[in-house]
């Protein structure tokens, strides 16, 4: 039997993910556990994996599509289910086919969810519904009006069918990602049929609302002159955007102008439904060739880890008052001694980078100015000291900015911390590290000098209340005790830190102490426990 995919919980809180990448496509045969997509929150990469065997019959989202957790993500055909029934007889006729299909599935009642309806909004309130429960509706009609604290918003169907029960009474609250109307619809085989069956009462009024339009195409120009927004579904304004076509220069067709699909195309393919052969035409060429000449601007949205690092960017400039300190570390007799101990543990499988030096540094003195692994709380009237030292190592993954951290680097050793960075830096390039992973950094590492540059002014992970950046290493000319010029391993590190808590001489004596570790390991060594 056919049976949808509802897409699970991917982490607390999640709402809504991107589709990344489908596995699988439309006919496959998959097995239970088999992984059929990547999505991406505003966390994560996660991969979504099958829960029977059976055969794609259908996928609800394209690629880069944004779909709704708790929502059918995809239809299969599970194995060991009813098979649909067939036409017995192969020489049915071509009038009788389309019957054949029609019986060969049975319709699929299921839930409308409120989409988001602007940001922040988590509520409205149904002000009129449009359609009652029995009515046969269109997919982009509008369903009912719903008011918002910001503004009036039409909610339009998603699918055509039949709305067969209507959850709230007009004046009730509705709830954003819940149900907000039941819709009875035809399988996938039937569509194409059941759509020219409902479609067919209607060709009159189109019609009839076609040479409206078109009676009136100044006044449609007129208004998208003066700026007014398009009246038109999200799955409209979608399709408007792949084409490259500007809705405001599209006349509309439905009531009110409003914009549908074929009123898009047929735009973009320069035969405008409303178009007729007067004057007013020739303005819609004009405007044509401007979209056109414009076409180089892409505009696309910032989602999943991209926006989540915009928010907490922003976040933190605006809350916390940063302050930068930059010191000059010589990691000539560092950089030889790991040189000397690289190739043993390669051989042990470690790689043995610098970095799990200076997270093992950074945590031996933190033991000293244990200020710097602490935390305030929102309004910054009590201060928690962390006993584990949960330090945040940066990562440039393929979906954006990453930090997971190292827990408990005060109880690991060297080879261990080393081990551990390898698996998260591994799965953050990717970008299928853990939430976990993520959570509980008490202070952060960043190392741009990876890529390139000496400087920097990092602004930190809030809640934390110091990021350090590492620039790149340099061979520069220094002067030896004996007063000649020698060649020496030199690195810049830049600190910020949250001067609500950290004043500059605590910050200045904690990097002395944590480069004295770098520059003297043999003194990193003696301080182990």
């Amino acid at each position: 039997m056919k049976q949808d995919f509802i897409l699970p919980d991917i982490g607390e809180g999640i709402v809504e993910c991107e589709i990344v990448e489908w596995l699988v496509k439309e006919g496959d045969v998959i097995k239970e556990d088999q992984p059929v997509c990547d999505v991406m929150t505003d966390k994560a990469l996660v991969q979504i994996p099958a829960v029977y065997d059976g055969v794609v019959s259908k996928l609800y989202y394209a690629k880069g599509d944004i779909a709704k957790v708790h929502a059918p993500l995809f239809e299969m055909e599970v194995a060991g289910g009813a098979a649909a029934p067939q036409a017995t007889t192969s020489n049915t006729t071509a009038v009788a086919a389309p019957v054949a299909a029609v019986s060969a599935n049975s319709e699929i009642t299921e839930d409308f969810i409120l989409p988001d309806i602007g940001e922040g909004i988590v509520e409205c309130e149904i002000v009129d519904w449009l359609v009652a429960e029995g009515d046969t509706i269109a997919e982009d009609q509008p369903v009912c009006d719903v008011m918002t604290d910001k503004a009036l918003v039409q909610i339009p169907a998603k699918y055509a069918g039949v709305v067969s029960k209507l959850y709230y009474a007009k004046g009730d609250i509705a709830k954003v990602h819940a149900p907000l109307f039941a819709i009875r619809r035809q399988g996938e085989a039937t569509a194409t049929v059941a759509a020219a069956q409902v479609a067919a009462p209607a060709v009159s009024s189109v019609n009839s609302a076609t040479v409206t339009t078109a009676a009136r195409p100044a006044v449609s120009h007129s208004a998208a002159a003066k700026g007014s927004k398009a009246l038109a579904s999200p799955a409209v304004r979608r399709l408007a955007r792949e084409l490259g076509v500007d809705l405001q220069l599209v006349p509309g067709s439905g009531d009110k102008g409003r914009v549908y699909k074929e009123d898009v195309r047929a735009f973009a393919q320069g035969t405008p439904v409303a178009a007729v052969s007067t004057p007013a035409a020739k303005p819609v060429a004009a405007a044509s060739t401007a979209v056109v000449s414009s076409a180089e601007n892409r505009v696309e949205p910032i989602r999943g880890i991209k926006a989540a690092m915009a928010r907490q960017m922003a976040e933190s400039v605006s809350s916390i008052p940063h302050f930068t300190y930059c010191e000059e570390i010589d990691l000539t007799d560092l950089i030889a001694l790991r040189l000397q101990l690289k190739d043993q543990y390669a051989k042990q499988g470690v790689k043995l980078t610098m970095m799990p030096f200076f997270m093992k540094a950074l945590s031996l003195a933190i033991n000293e100015f244990p200020v710097m692994n602490s935390q305030p709380n929102a309004d910054c009237t009590e201060l928690t000291y962390f006993s584990a030292h949960n330090i945040g190592v940066a990562v440039d993954s393929k979906i954006g900015l990453l930090v997971p951290n190292v827990k408990g680097c005060e109880q690991k050793s060297i080879l261990e911390i080393a081990a551990e960075l390898t698996r998260l830096t591994d799965a953050a390039r990717e970008g299928r590290v853990s939430p976990a992973d993520l959570k509980g950094g008490t202070i952060t590492i960043s190392n741009i000098g990876a890529i390139g540059g000496t400087v920097a002014t990092p602004i930190i992970n809030k809640p934390e209340v110091a990021i350090v950046a590492l620039g790149k290493v340099q061979a520069l000319p220094r002067f030896a005790a004996n007063g000649q010029v020698v060649a020496r391993q030199l690195m810049q590190v830049s600190w910020s830190g949250d001067h609500r808590i950290i004043d500059g001489g605590t910050i200045a004596r904690f990097t002395n102490l944590w480069k004295q570790y770098l520059e003297q390991p043999s003194s990193m060594l003696l301080s182990l426990r």
